[in-house]
């Protein structure tokens, strides 16, 4: 089935609807969203149903532009209050971590194939670009899993892991271009590969940085009736600001990244509303994106590389990521050891290398297909044994902690201006004993219950306002310490509590 102006619409919807009520069935099982979205697209490819879409180029394309909108909304998720304690190891992780991936993971793969077969012989530049395509790690899919079980974990480690992960496709992007230079000119200049480097990360911080700085300005003294316009003319500044870093030879992904980090950390005009928007078009893309790649990929070419495919992402999981990791936090003594474990085994392999597997595609490189093929498998294979057990290694190494399972009733947002606690709590018996009703239940200063949910009726309560067992209430307050002491006085375990 070709891809044509007129079926593309009904395919597009079908896959995507598809793919969206599979996903919600993965998540309840604690398997990797994008691992379905990328078996989904292989169901439905030449190899399955028969739609023929052999383009990398257009695949690329659509990464390039998912991952624009994902690493920004990523930046704009992240707050720089959380990553500031563990700024120096994630940036480690994410150039040098990256680097050792590749040497350990392209030394092994020249070995092994020099030592299983004398014929194929592939060059040491071969096996560094097919280890530098795989190098970066994907997070989405890991915090999925852990908010779905509600596990959320110790010591730092969820900023850790998503700064690595945000900030560590620039430098797998720059070894992957690098080295297709190499084995395009046959020879390897040190000093401008050190030149390039410098340049593409001080470009792509700076441009990032300002244009940021620019987004933040234009949203908040410009003025738009159409409020819905906010978000396009932010998406509009998105896109411009991974074209101009490239332009000026810089590095997009760490651009959009950069930005995204300055926009998400200050106030701008109707924040939540475009955080909302952000969010629900990065998960559009990055659907979009797992789909495209798992069409563009031939299932049955995949058999033939298995076995030198799961030689490699056995290495990578077992020894490439943990000395990689481990050599990376041996400076940080205060890091338990456990915590160094959990961070080994998350290196979870995403549509990123596949993406970048496409540029030797797109460049003629000897055997790309094989290295595209390979590196699909391998991503496979890490979604299938790492992404299935993020939870359970976070438990089993005593990571985590097992947050509220109490499901939010109310949905509700103040300006940002306005700095409240907004906290969900439902009425239990103990509660009651000193008197049912509001007045009777001891709420400190500055702290009002402005809504009841009783069964499936909405009321707003006042101090006579009679309460029963199994009534949610929200409470809000701008004293946060306050309601937590309160909360443990009564004897109330089950609460959520959200920051405005």
């Amino acid at each position: 089935m070709l891809l044509t102006t007129q079926n593309i619409l009904l395919i597009g919807s079908i896959l995507l609807f598809i793919s969206i009520i599979i996903g919600k069935t993965g998540i309840r099982l604690g398997i990797p969203v994008l691992l379905l979205f990328l078996i989904v697209g292989m169901g439905f490819g030449e190899d399955g149903i028969g739609i023929q879409f052999e383009n990398p180029a257009t695949a690329q394309f659509i990464g390039v532009v998912s991952l624009s909108i994902i690493l920004f909304s990523g930046g704009m998720d992240t707050k720089i209050s959380e990553i500031k304690p563990i700024v120096v190891p994630g940036i480690l992780l994410a150039t040098l971590g990256v680097l050792l991936t590749t040497l350990f993971t392209g030394g092994f793969v020249f070995l092994a194939a020099h030592w299983f077969s004398s014929e194929i012989s592939p060059p040491l530049t071969g096996c560094l670009l097919l280890a530098a395509v795989m190098s970066s790690t994907d997070s989405a899919s890991v915090f999925n899993i852990l908010r779905s079980k509600g596990v959320n974990l110790k010591h730092n480690l969820r900023p850790l892991l998503e700064l690595e992960s945000g900030s560590n496709d620039p430098m797998a992007y720059m070894l992957t271009i690098v080295l297709i230079q190499i084995i395009h000119t046959g020879e390897m200049k040190t000093g401008e590969i050190i030149l390039s480097f410098f340049i593409q990360f001080g470009v792509g911080i700076i441009t990032g940085y300002f244009l940021g700085r620019f987004a933040v300005y234009t949203l908040n003294h410009i003025r738009i009736q159409n409020h819905s316009l906010y978000q396009v003319l932010l998406l509009t500044l998105v896109f411009f600001t991974f074209s101009f870093s490239e332009l000026l030879q810089g590095n997009g992904y760490l651009a959009v990244y950069i930005a995204g980090l300055v926009v998400g950390n200050r106030r701008i005009v109707y924040k939540k509303n475009i955080s909302n928007f952000f969010d629900g078009i990065a998960w559009l893309f990055q659907i979009i994106m797992f789909l495209t790649l798992g069409l563009l990929v031939k299932p049955q070419e995949l058999w033939s590389i298995a076995w030198i495919g799961l030689l490699i992402g056995i290495f990578m999981i077992i020894i490439a990521r943990p000395a990689s990791v481990l050599l990376c936090l041996w400076p940080f003594r205060r890091m338990t050891f456990r915590s160094r474990l959990y961070v080994c085994w998350v290196g979870l392999r995403g549509a990123v290398p596949i993406i970048f597997a496409t540029y030797p595609l797109l460049a003629h490189i000897p055997q790309a297909r094989q290295i595209f093929n390979i590196v699909f498998f391998i991503t496979l294979l890490s979604l299938l044994i790492q992404g299935t057990t993020v939870g359970y290694m976070a438990k089993k190494l005593k990571v985590a902690f097992k947050s509220s399972t109490l499901i939010k009733e109310f949905d509700m947002d103040l300006p940002e201006e306005v700095k409240s606690v907004f906290s969900e709590i439902i009425v239990s018996s103990d509660m009651l004993e000193k008197g049912d009703h509001l007045i009777n239940i001891p709420l400190p200063d500055n702290t009002l219950v402005v809504l009841v949910k009783r069964f499936n009726h909405f009321f707003v309560p006042n101090g006579c306002s009679q309460l029963f067992p199994n009534d949610k209430l929200l409470i809000i307050s701008d004293n946060e310490n306050e309601l937590k002491k309160i909360y443990q006085i009564l004897g109330i375990e089950e609460y959520t509590m959200t920051k405005n």
